[in-house]
């Protein structure tokens, strides 16, 4: 998998699935699995045995991975979904910008 766009923390709109469209903030990365958890998107049901740390079994809901083609992060300054291009400071620093509005994300 090429490197990652998608960072730990960053807003993302949900573009395919049953979670179509809805939005939240990316709780962990994976790159290279190229995978992305999402704070409340894609829960499932598990069945969790107990053990030593969880004294009580049962079912639980747990997030799982998407993948990250999935997922488009949302501009701060636009507002929008959008790709993730990148720009080179005049001090050499890497820099991620918005593709449709040229804003920093």
């Amino acid at each position: 998998m090429a490197g990652m766009k998608i960072r730990k923390g960053d807003r993302v709109r949900i573009l395919t699935g049953k979670d179509r469209g809805r939005e939240g903030e990316v709780t962990f990365a994976f790159p290279a699995t190229g995978k992305v958890i999402v704070n409340g998107t894609n829960v499932a049901k598990r069945h969790q045995k107990p053990t030593q740390s969880t004294k009580q079994g049962g079912i639980i809901d747990k997030e799982m991975p998407m993948r990250v083609d999935n997922v488009a992060i949302i501009c701060d300054a636009c507002s929008k979904p959008t790709r993730v291009g990148y720009r080179f400071d005049a001090d050499g620093t890497k820099q991620r910008i918005c593709r449709k509005c040229g804003g920093d994300l």
